[in-house]
């Protein structure tokens, strides 16, 4: 009877759980119904406003409605780079939009190749004699390189333009490691592949470091012929050289510093430059001084998307850390993206496959599940063409091994092709407690790798060859598919990191281009006219839930804060994804093609998988 009695009670809690779930999703989406608001739009016609309160990313991450639903924060808002560009390509050729409005207020940044594809925009949109107005409460090196492409670049009289360059601190472990007493196991390959330099040293080696100064160099380079190409007037050189130069004629205002030195063209706060585009677009009467007609680019991407008809082209987008199984959109899955590559060559009529890669690299395993899937769209006769965004590298460039052709821009990051694996036993940090471990074993691999007493020299030697074994293959497979000696790809190797334009010197990419160049190049070699191509792109559908959650989110906007505190934010980030490193040493697969080197583009955001969710996680996702 007992047992009855506790079955029933049970199943009554099991119950009275369920219906709290399914409340909990209720008022959830309530909440997200009443709290959101329509999207801000002053009419059909006006300015477009890019308001860009986050970071401009190749692929937004996916919004996790538990984290809502449960009170955590979500993450921040993101600009897919797509989006942006359609809609700017939209508003060239709209009359109703006189002009293009910046507000780079709360700008978090993007990769280099985005920004500089934005300004070729921007440059489009006032060669069809429309006016571009960026306003800031300061200018760093990835909002001014927008700024730079504006018509007038307006400052807010308490802001300041700083401009610091690629580089900056890592952080590094070995003293640290020391003191807890923790082994360090490291399996490479690869003279410049310096992933685990953090870990075996308390600084960058010389050969890292001079692969460190030669990127940062390139990008710099590409950076500062940017801006100076699309504000001529801008005396650049100067003022990186000695920003505080001109401080005294300027009696200490780091504003008017900025203004003399031709970075901006006028001082003043929202209201003013408010009033300003109100002068070109005509005012919002409804609101107070300052606010204009505009649109906002998701009620404006709504009423003009992108043209779909004619044949196919599929693009699949590899963007962030590659991992292996499934994973949300912002991470690439290998399962997840091969999976889409292969339903939709069973259930769509492609007639060519662009893969676009931003992507530092990751795991192995999943790198070739992804190159796998697309080589088996390539057997079946479809041509398959590789578009380079922020980053290419390591387990990014192993993914270029199915393209027939490889496109890049000059400030693309790529190469890196090197093998590493990194393993921490604590037999040291034990026995410093009089912990010890012993046991028996049967073969030289038994127990192996052994956390608790440390590896052998048969397990060191076992891992350390299937380091070189990938290695191998990844030098194969450049040398296949680049038509290149494989002598000379293991001169280029050795996980040294390019920009772009001295990848294209050396073979391991084939032309500059955008996406757009990649979709028309896929197009020709499917004996089709580009402009009788429409793109698919393969991506996993958003729920109903996820889709109001991200309504709601676009509503909010980043609290703006003054440029030292920006400033002082973006260091800090450098210490998280110091952090962020370390814990995807532990947690990542053991051995990986991943480039450390890379420069980040994302705000940090842990992303929880699978095995992170606990059961009454995985009750809820279901009923999601």
């Amino acid at each position: 009877m007992k047992l009855v009695k506790g079955a029933w009670a049970l199943l009554v809690g099991i119950k009275d759980g369920l219906v709290l779930i399914a409340m909990l999703g209720f008022f959830g989406l309530l909440y997200a119904a009443l709290s959101s608001s329509p999207n801000p739009r002053g009419g059909e016609d006006g300015a477009l406003l890019l308001a860009l309160d986050g970071p401009i990313v190749e692929q937004s991450e996916a919004i996790d409605p538990r984290e809502l639903l449960f009170g955590q924060s979500p993450v921040d808002r993101q600009y897919q780079l797509s989006d942006i560009l359609q809609a700017l390509k939209a508003a060239e050729r709209d009359d109703d939009i006189k002009t293009v409005v910046l507000d780079l207020q709360g700008f978090q940044g993007g990769g280099q190749v985005a920004l500089e594809e934005i300004g070729e925009a921007l440059d489009r949109i006032k060669a069809a004699n429309k006016p571009v107005l960026a306003f800031a409460g300061g200018y760093f090196d990835d909002s001014y390189l927008l700024a730079a492409h504006a018509s007038e670049v307006w400052l807010d009289p308490m802001g300041a333009a700083a401009f610091a360059g690629p580089g900056g601190s890592r952080l590094y472990f070995k003293g640290l490691i020391d003191r807890l007493g923790v082994t360090v196991h490291v399996y490479r390959v690869g003279k410049y592949k310096s992933f685990v330099e953090p870990y075996i040293r308390g600084e960058q080696s010389p050969e890292a470091k001079a692969e460190n100064e030669a990127l940062a160099g390139a990008l710099w380079t590409n950076w500062k012929e940017n801006v100076a190409r699309a504000r001529p007037k801008a005396r650049i050189a100067d003022f990186v050289t000695d920003p505080i130069a001109g401080l005294a004629a300027a009696k200490g205002s780091l504003s008017q510093t900025a203004l003399s030195a031709g970075l901006v063209d006028k001082l003043g706060d929202r209201v003013a430059f408010g009033k300003r585009v109100a002068a070109i677009v005509g005012s919002d009467h409804h609101g107070p001084a300052g606010n204009f007609r505009y649109s906002a680019l998701s009620s404006y991407l709504a009423a003009h998307p992108a043209e779909h008809g004619g044949k196919k082209i599929g693009i699949v987008t590899v963007a962030g850390d590659i991992v292996d199984g499934k994973a949300p959109a912002g991470r690439a899955g290998g399962d997840t993206i091969a999976d889409l590559i292969r339903n939709a060559l069973a259930e769509q009529d492609l007639k060519a496959l662009v893969v676009r890669i931003d992507s530092p690299g990751g795991s192995a395993l999943a790198a070739e599940k992804i190159r796998a899937a697309l080589a088996e769209a390539k057997a079946k006769g479809l041509p398959v063409v590789a578009s380079m965004g922020n980053v290419a590298a390591s387990g990014g460039y192993w993914v270029t091994g199915a393209a027939d052709k490889v496109f890049a821009e000059p400030s693309t990051v790529t190469g890196s092709i090197g093998v590493f694996g990194i393993l921490p036993t604590f037999e040291t940090t034990l026995a410093r407690y009089g912990v010890t471990a012993d046991g028996v074993k049967t073969t030289p691999l038994t127990g192996q790798p052994d956390l608790f007493a440390g590896t052998n020299a048969a397990t060191d030697a076992f891992l350390q060859a299937g380091v070189e074994d990938i290695y191998a293959r990844f030098l194969r497979l450049v040398s296949t598919s680049r038509k290149i000696p494989l002598e000379k790809v293991g001169e280029m190797a050795q996980g040294r990191v390019w920009d772009g334009g001295t990848a294209r010197q050396l073979g391991l990419v084939d032309a500059f281009g955008s996406l757009d160049d990649a979709v028309a190049e896929a197009a020709r070699l499917a004996k089709l006219s580009p402009d009788s191509v429409s793109r698919y792109y393969l991506k996993p559908e958003k729920s109903f839930l996820a889709s109001l959650f991200e309504d709601d989110l676009e509503a909010r906007t980043t609290g703006h804060v003054d440029i030292f505190t920006h400033m002082a934010r973006r260091q800090q980030a450098l210490v998280l994804a110091g952090l962020a490193d370390a814990k995807a040493m532990l947690q990542g697969p053991a051995i990986q093609v991943r480039c450390l080197e890379c420069p980040s583009q994302l705000p940090l955001r842990a992303a929880p998988t699978t095995q992170d969710l606990t059961l009454f996680d995985r009750i809820v996702s279901w009923l999601i």
